[in-house]
C-alpha cells in the first residue's frame, strides 16, 4: 500500500503510522509547576539523542479540546527542569493511569498512587519504584506545526545532568539488567510491549572510547 500523509488516504480503519516506528521508549516525565504542583505524564515520543554530554528529547501533543499546551510543557518552559523515570512492567498500571489525569492543579504522582523521591540537582521528584531516573535541564523547545491546533507538538530537548540507577537493576558485571527490570515500550494503536529477550551482535560504538571523567576538585 501507499498513502500521502497530507491526504491521509491509507484506507485503513486506523492510522498505521505510529505502528511503523516501534518499539518506542516511554518517557515517564516528572515536572513541577511554579506553584509547586507535581505533574507526571508518559510520552511515547521519547529517546536519548547523544551521550557526551547526554541529551534526551520528548514530544508532547496539545490538548484536544482547545489546542493548549500540556502541563508538562508549561512547567518545563517555566522552570527549565524535568525528570525521566523508566517505566517498567511492574508499574505499567500507574503509568497508564498517570496518562489519564488531566485536571490542572492536581498532584498527578499522588493521584496515580505513587510516591516521590527527592532529586539532587533539580526540583521535580523521581518516581519511587522506577529503577532508572535522569535529572534533566532544558536545552531547547521546538514547536512542530500541526494541520490543526490540537495536533501541534512541542519537542523538549534536555541535557541529562544526573543519572540514578537502582543497584538491584545491575548485573554482577555492572550492566543494566533489562531482563530483570522489564522496561515497557509503546507500539501502535493501544499496544505495548516489554523486554523479555535480548540478543547480541558485535559492533564497536563511540561509547566504548569514553573514559570516565575525573571529578572537578
Amino acid at each position: 500500500m501507499y498513502y500521502e500523509t497530507d491526504k491521509n488516504d491509507h484506507g485503513l480503519p486506523y492510522n498505521p503510522l505510529k505502528a511503523c516506528v516501534v518499539p518506542r521508549p516511554i518517557g515517564w516525565i516528572t515536572t513541577i509547576s511554579e506553584a509547586g504542583v507535581v505533574n507526571l505524564a508518559p510520552f511515547s515520543f521519547f529517546n536519548v539523542l547523544s551521550y557526551d554530554p547526554p541529551f534526551v528529547l520528548f514530544s508532547a501533543g496539545s490538548h484536544e479540546a482547545d489546542g493548549g499546551r500540556k502541563d508538562t510543557v508549561v512547567n518545563v518552559e517555566a522552570t527549565g527542569e524535568f525528570v525521566y523515570n523508566m517505566a517498567t512492567w511492574a508499574q505499567r498500571e500507574p503509568m497508564n493511569h498517570s496518562a489519564q489525569i488531566v485536571g490542572r492543579g492536581i498532584d498527578e504522582m499522588a493521584a496515580a498512587g505513587l510516591e516521590g523521591l527527592p532529586s539532587r540537582l533539580v526540583r521535580p521528584p523521581r518516581v519511587k519504584g522506577s529503577p532508572v531516573h535522569f535529572e534533566c535541564r532544558l536545552h531547547q523547545i521546538v514547536k512542530l506545526p500541526g494541520h490543526k491546533k490540537s495536533s501541534e507538538h512541542h519537542v523538549i530537548i534536555g541535557r541529562v545532568d544526573a543519572v540514578h540507577i537502582d543497584d538491584a537493576a545491575l548485573t554482577a558485571d555492572g550492566r543494566v539488567d533489562v531482563l530483570k527490570i522489564r522496561p515497557i515500550a509503546r507500539l501502535g494503536y493501544k499496544d505495548y510491549t516489554s523486554i523479555e529477550s535480548v540478543f547480541q551482535m558485535e559492533k564497536r560504538t563511540p561509547e566504548d572510547e569514553i573514559v570516565p571523567r575525573a571529578p572537578v576538585p
